[in-house]
This record gives structure tokens, C-alpha cells and sequence, in this order.
């Protein structure tokens, strides 16, 4: 069961306090290997301690770049939330490759963590490194990108199809629902990229006056989405609306759009709500993003890792609460504390 939060502010008290399990919410699934082992440590931990909870755990965090400023904020967030507890963390980077991810975690499970938090590159190829990490009898906890298939413990992400179709919906408010529209996807291995897309065309597709006229990948990269979006300029003399579905390949768009002279004749919008897509609102030079702040996300996750650790029960599916930002409402988005 899915627990979905009310509203910006609501996500924010949610990471301070750590997420836990309510009456109406389904707990994650027990008698796994990596829960029976959590249970041996904290038994051993009171043998140390004279009953007292274990202090100093050692977490592995698996994260899939650290070269987006998406996820550099998703590591910061992780770390203040593993500062606050007294946490270890061993940080690991995939390059956005998941050859390296599995890697990297097979690194991290040699170091016998009490648990591992993993950034999927892709969702299908981590699946073989969960199931390592539950042979291993090692906790494990995903965040943002979801993965198909071993046991996790807790998920804690954002609402992907919601955010594709707000995004559609701003276009379609926007334009008056005519217009000749790009999109640019990310990396389609993920959860994320699939969804964000299914949101957005779902919108599009009840408005039989916008039409798609080019949709790409860009693999969440800028310098990609400059190169993909320089190209689609050159073949299309009309372009009234561009949806990117993160920030990078919007503002690697919005570079290409620039340099060809037609930003002031495209309503763009991205996702994720990063500091340079922020600045670029509130200069009029991009219309609108769709918040999903990382770092709230990456507290998140920490929290309930270390809550489970403490023997507390968790959600085994958390979304937290998206929203669109405008020029607008730029001004009073929160995105870190």
C-alpha cells in the first residue's frame, strides 16, 4: 500500500522525524534473510550494550552518479541524515553504469554493512545485487528508481507518472491546448524515465490539438539533450511547447534553444526542480519544473533504514509529494533545510 504525503511541507516534517509504519499502512514483508539478520545484530547489540540499542551503524549507500546535480543533492541529503544519527557511510559511484553498480555492490557487501541503500542505474540489472545482498542477509532499501525484482525492504521515491502529467497539463494550460510539442525521455531502463513518459502522454493524448512531433532520448544528461535537441531545431521550423524529463536534458535543450534564437518561442518545462532550473524561472528563461526534491528524498531513506535498524516497523512503499513550480511560485519552494 501506498502512503502518499499532502504537500511539500508535509515531506519535509516526514524526513526530520524519519518514516515509519502507520495502523492504516501495510508494514514490509517479514522473514526475510536480511530481516532475520538485523534481528541477530540488535540481539548481540543488547548482549554488548546491557539491552541498550546498538549506536554506529554502518551503512553502504550505492548511488547510481554523482555527476547530476539531482543525485549530488540526493547523497547530500543521505549524509545530513547519516550525520544526525551518528551513521558511517560507505559511498559508492556507478557513473551511471550498471556493470559498475553491481559492482559496487558487491564491494560494499564484502564490507558487511548493516545495511546497503541503492540508486538504481536500472531497474531491471540491480536485481542480481538485491538477491546478493539477501543471500548475504543484508538489508536492503531503495530509493527513486525502483528495481524489478529481489527482496527490499522499504522503496521511498516520487510519484513519476504524476509528474509527467503535470507537466503535460502545464503545456496544454499553456498553450491553450494547440501546439506542436518535443519531448525529451531519460534513461528508459529505469522506472522513472518509463513513467514520467506515460504520465506525460497520457495527457497529450486527450488533447487532440497538441501534437508530438519529436520524442527522444536524452538519457537525463545535458550535454546529450543539447546535442538531441539541436537536431530536432534543425527539423522542425515550429515548435510551440518542449517537456524534458529531468532539469539536465532541459537545460542542455535550453542551450541548443539559445543558440538557434527560438527560447522566447517555446513553453519548456522539466523536472526534478534544481538550483540552476530554479535561477532560470525566476530570470523568465524556463516556465515551469516539477518539484521532487532530492535531498528530502535522500533523508528520507536514511531515516528509515536507521529506524528499521532500531526495530521499528517501516512502509515497504513510500511516495512523496510532487509538485509544479512556476514562475510563480518559485520564490517560496523549499527544497532543502
Amino acid at each position: 500500500m501506498r502512503k502518499r504525503m499532502g504537500a511539500a511541507f508535509m515531506a519535509m516534517a516526514m524526513v526530520c522525524a524519519g518514516v515509519t509504519a502507520c495502523s492504516s499502512g501495510a508494514s514490509a514483508p517479514a522473514a526475510t534473510k536480511a530481516e532475520s539478520k538485523a534481528e541477530e545484530k540488535a540481539d548481540e547489540s543488547k548482549e554488548e550494550t546491557g539491552g541498550e540499542k546498538k549506536d554506529g551503524y554502518v551503512i553502504g549507500l550505492a548511488m547510481n552518479t554523482q555527476t547530476n546535480p539531482f543525485f549530488v543533492d540526493v547523497k547530500d541529503g543521505v549524509q545530513k541524515a547519516a550525520d544526525e544519527h551518528g551513521i558511517e557511510l560507505y559511498i559508492t559511484d556507478a557513473q551511471d553504469d550498471p556493470t559498475i553498480q553491481m559492482k559496487d555492490v558487491e564491494n560494499l557487501i564484502t564490507k558487511n554493512p548493516d545495511a546497503i541503500i541503492i540508486d538504481t542505474c536500472d531497474s531491471d540489472a540491480i536485481v542480481s545485487s538485491i538477491e546478493a545482498c539477501n543471500e548475504a542477509g543484508i538489508p536492503v532499501f531503495t530509493m527513486d528508481r525502483e528495481a524489478n525484482g529481489g527482496d527490499v525492504i522499504s522503496h521511498i521515491g516520487y510519484d513519476a507518472i504524476k509528474s509527467g502529467k503535470l507537466a503535460g497539463q502545464f503545456l496544454v494550460d499553456s498553450l491553450g491546448g494547440k501546439g506542436k510539442i518535443v519531448e525529451l525521455q531519460g534513461i528508459m531502463g529505469t522506472n522513472v524515465a518509463q513513467q514520467r513518459s506515460e504520465g506525460f502522454n497520457s495527457v497529450i493524448a486527450e488533447n487532440p490539438d497538441m501534437e508530438i512531433v519529436a520524442c527522444q532520448v536524452a538519457d537525463f544528461d545535458r550535454a546529450k539533450a543539447m546535442s538531441v535537441m539541436e537536431n530536432i531545431l534543425q527539423a522542425n521550423p515550429e515548435i510551440d511547447g518542449l517537456y524534458a524529463a529531468n532539469d539536465e536534458m532541459l537545460l542542455g535543450a535550453l542551450e541548443a534553444m539559445d543558440a538557434a534564437g527560438r527560447t522566447a518561442d517555446i513553453v519548456k518545462v522539466g523536472c526534478d526542480a534544481i538550483d540552476d532550473t530554479l535561477e532560470a524561472i525566476k530570470d523568465k528563461r524556463v516556465e515551469a519544473t516539477i518539484a521532487e526534491p532530492p535531498f528530502f528524498l535522500g533523508k528520507a531513506i536514511l531515516n528509515t533504514a536507521y529506524d528499521y535498524l532500531e526495530g521499528k516497523e517501516v512502509e515497504a512503499h513510500v511516495v512523496l509529494d510532487n509538485q509544479l513550480v512556476t514562475q510563480d511560485t518559485v520564490d517560496s519552494l523549499v527544497t532543502k533545510e
